[in-house]
C-alpha cells in the first residue's frame, strides 16, 4: 500500500476514472465531498461500485469513508454499503482507540447480518481532525484487530483550532500540523500498525508533492493519500522502495542470517545492530519480497 485516492462516492465516472490511476486503495468517500442532500444517492452509487469490482482481479482495495459516529449518519452508511462487502472502512473525526473499537462491534453486526467473514473488514481511523483526536493518539494499541492504520488531517484541525491557515509562507505546515503528524507517526508505531501521510491539497504541484513524500519515507510514513488522480503516480514512484534500498536491506538480513544471536554485524563497513534489521524487514515487506 502506497498511495489512496479519495473519490466521491456520489460519482460514477469519478469512481471509474479512480479505478484506472493506479493507486492502490481507493478512499470512497460519503462524508466531506458529498453534500448532505446526496448522501443516499452516494450510499447506492458506492455500493453498487463496490459489488461491481469487488471480485475482479488486480483492482484497488476498496474503502469506504463513513460520517463520523457523532453525525447521525454512520449507521445510515454502513447499512448501505456493507452488504458489497468492502475491504474497510475509513472513520473520520476519530478520538482514540475508543471509536475504533465502537466502529468495530459495528462492523461485526453488519458482518453477521450479511454473512461476511467475521473481522475481514479493515479500519484506517483519521486521527488528528480535532484537539480531541490529537490528545488520543496514544490510544490506539489493541483497540481492535481491524485497525490496520492511522493517518492524520489538518484541515479539518485548523478549522477546529480557529486558524487562519495551517501551512506558513514558504508552503510548510506550522507548528500544530507538525505535531499532529509527528504524533501520528508515533501513535501508528506503538499501535504497531501503518502510518499514512495526509493529503497535498496543491494537486497541480508535482514537485511539492515529492518533496512531501520523500520527507513523510524518511520519517517512517508508509503510503500517503491523494485527492487527484495525477498525484498517484508521484506518490506511489516515492513510497516504491528502490532496487539500491532493497538491495541493502537483503544485506542487512543475509548478514544477520549468518550470525545468528549476534547482536551486531558489520555490512559494507558499517556495524549495524538490531533496529537497523527491523528497518530492513519492514522495507522487503513493502516491496512483497518478504
Amino acid at each position: 500500500m502506497r498511495s489512496l485516492l479519495f473519490v466521491p462516492g456520489d460519482s460514477q465516472k469519478k469512481l471509474e476514472k479512480g479505478l484506472a490511476s493506479g493507486a492502490d486503495v481507493l478512499l470512497i468517500d460519503l462524508e466531506d465531498s458529498v453534500a448532505l442532500e446526496a448522501k443516499e444517492e452516494a450510499r447506492r452509487v458506492t455500493s453498487a461500485f463496490v459489488s461491481e469490482h469487488r471480485g475482479k482481479p488486480e483492482r484497488p482495495r476498496l474503502y469506504v469513508r463513513v460520517n463520523g459516529l457523532t453525525t447521525g449518519m454512520i449507521d445510515a452508511d454502513l447499512d448501505g454499503v456493507m452488504k458489497a462487502t468492502p475491504d474497510g472502512i475509513v472513520l473520520p473525526k476519530t478520538v482514540g482507540g475508543a471509536d475504533v473499537a465502537h466502529l468495530g462491534a459495528k462492523l461485526a453486526v453488519r458482518e453477521a447480518e450479511f454473512g461476511l467473514e467475521d473481522g475481514a473488514t479493515r479500519i484506517l481511523a483519521i486521527a488528528t481532525e480535532n484537539a480531541a483526536g490529537v490528545f488520543a493518539l496514544g490510544t490506539f494499541a489493541g483497540a481492535s484487530h481491524r485497525l490496520m492504520g492511522l493517518t492524520w488531517g489538518g484541515e479539518d484541525l485548523s478549522a477546529d483550532l480557529g486558524a487562519e491557515a495551517n501551512r506558513d509562507e514558504s508552503g510548510a505546515y506550522t507548528d500544530p500540523y507538525r505535531l499532529a503528524r509527528s504524533l501520528t507517526l508515533l501513535g501508528a508505531a506503538a499501535a504497531g500498525i501503518d502510518a499514512v501521510d495526509s493529503v497535498y491539497t496543491n494537486f497541480r504541484d508535482m514537485e511539492g508533492l515529492a518533496a512531501e513524500c520523500r520527507a513523510a519515507r524518511r520519517d517512517g510514513f508508509v503510503a500517503k493519500m491523494a485527492i487527484h488522480p495525477a498525484q498517484v503516480p508521484v506518490i506511489n514512484e516515492a513510497f516504491t522502495p528502490s532496487p539500491d534500498a532493497i538491495a541493502r536491506a537483503e544485506a542487512v538480513i543475509a548478514a544477520f542470517k549468518a550470525n545468528p544471536g549476534a547482536g551486531v554485524v558489520g555490512v559494507n563497513g558499517e556495524m549495524l545492530d538490531r533496529p537497523h534489521l527491523l528497518r530492513a524487514e519492514r522495507l522487503l515487506r513493502r516491496a512483497g519480497k518478504l
